[in-house]
C-alpha cells in the first residue's frame, strides 16, 4: 500500500519549486532532528529523561513526513496540494535511506545492532513493499483500480497491521522489563508537545522569511516541515532494533508525536485557511492598485465651485 499510495508522477511537476521542496526536506530531516537531539541530550544529562526514551525522541525526529495526514491537513487549510503530494512522496522515498543513516549518525552503532542484518530487514520490510507498489502502479491498471475501489478497506487493514506491530513491540518490551514508569510516559507527552510546537513556530518563521508572498506554500510547508510518519516509522524502528529490549520505548515518542500533530493541525486548519484567503486578497489588491481605484467615482465638486469666467464687456 505504501508503494501504491506514493504518487511519483508528481515528481516532474516539482522542478519549478525545487527551492521550496529542498527547504521542506532539509528542515524536516535536518533541522528537526538537530533540535530534538540537542534537547533530548540536555534532558538526559540533567537526569530528567531515561536514555532509551531520549533515543526514541531522536529516532522519531529522523523519520520522514506523513503521506495522508499532510495531504488532508494541507487541503483543509487551503494550502498547496500539489506541493504536498510531491513532498510526501519525495520525503518517504528519501526516508528509506536517509532515516537509518541519521539514526545511526546520532545514536551510533550499538552493540546489539548488526548493520548487515538491519539493512537486510529494511530492504525486505520497507524498500521492497514500496518498490512492488510502484511497479504495480506503473504497469498494472487492475491493481490501481483495485486499490482505488477498496481504498477504505485497505487503509483499515494497514492500520490494523500497524496496531498489531505496535502491540507486539510493547509486549516484547514489557516481557523483558524496563526501568521506565508511568511518570516517564506523561513526561514524554509534555516534552513532545513542547518540541512539536517549537519546531512548528521555527518552521513558520522561516517560511515567512523565505516565502513571504506565497501563503499556500507557507501553509503546506508548516505541515511538511514538522510531520513524522508512523506508517514507515514503526516498521523501520522494529527492523533496526528488533532484538533490543527497549524497542517499545524507542517507538513511544513517535506514537505520541503522530496523533499530536493531527490534533494541533486540525486546530490550526480553519485559522490557516482564513489566513490564506486574507493574504491572497491582500496580494491581489496590492498587485493591481489601478484596477481597485479606477472604479471610484470622479468627484465634480471642484467644477461646481469654480465661478464662471467674467464677461470681458463688463
Amino acid at each position: 500500500m505504501a508503494g501504491l499510495g506514493l504518487k511519483t508522477k508528481e515528481f516532474r511537476k516539482a522542478f519549478n519549486r525545487f527551492y521550496f521542496n529542498a527547504v521542506v526536506q532539509v528542515f524536516n530531516f535536518g533541522a528537526v532532528s538537530a533540535v530534538v537531539y540537542g534537547f533530548s541530550r540536555l534532558m538526559e544529562s540533567v537526569g530528567a529523561l531515561e536514555q532509551s526514551l531520549a533515543d526514541g525522541m531522536v529516532i522519531c525526529a529522523c523519520l520522514p513526513l506523513t503521506v495522508n495526514m499532510v495531504l488532508v491537513l494541507t487541503k483543509s487549510s487551503g494550502g498547496d496540494e500539489a506541493a504536498a503530494v510531491f513532498n510526501a512522496a519525495a520525503g518517504n522515498m528519501l526516508g528509506v535511506f536517509l532515516s537509518p543513516a541519521l539514526i545511526l549518525m546520532y545514536l551510533g552503532v550499538k552493540g546489539d545492532v548488526n548493520l548487515g542484518e538491519v539493512f537486510y530487514k529494511l530492504g525486505l520490510r520497507v524498500v521492497l513493499p514500496i518498490f512492488v507498489g510502484q511497479m504495480l502502479q506503473k504497469f498494472s491498471d487492475k491493481a490501481v483500480q483495485f486499490a482505488t475501489r477498496y481504498k477504505k478497506q485497505l487503509k483499515k487493514g494497514q492500520e490494523y497491521c500497524l496496531v498489531f506491530i505496535v502491540y507486539t513491540v510493547f509486549c516484547k518490551t514489557f516481557e523483558k522489563g524496563s526501568d521506565s514508569n508511568a511518570g516517564d510516559v506523561f513526561l514524554m507527552i509534555g516534552l513532545q508537545f513542547v518540541l512539536l510546537c517549537t519546531v512548528m513556530v521555527l518552521a513558520w518563521i522561516m517560511l515567512r522569511i523565505l516565502f513571504r508572498d506565497e501563503p499556500k506554500l507557507r501553509v503546506m510547508g508548516l505541515f511538511g516541515c514538522t510531520h513524522k510518519t508512523v506508517a514507515m516509522g514503526v516498521p523501520l524502528i522494529n527492523a533496526m532494533y528488533e532484538d533490543n529490549p527497549n524497542v517499545g520505548l524507542y517507538t513511544l515518542p513517535l506514537l505520541i508525536w503522530h496523533p499530536m500533530q493531527l490534533v494541533i493541525g486540525s486546530f490550526l486548519a480553519p485559522r490557516l485557511a482564513a489566513f490564506v484567503e486574507r493574504k491572497e486578497a491582500a496580494l491581489l489588491l496590492a498587485a493591481t492598485p489601478e484596477e481597485a481605484t479606477s472604479e471610484l467615482p470622479v468627484s465634480t465638486e471642484h467644477d461646481e465651485e469654480t465661478p464662471p469666467p467674467a464677461d470681458p464687456k463688463q
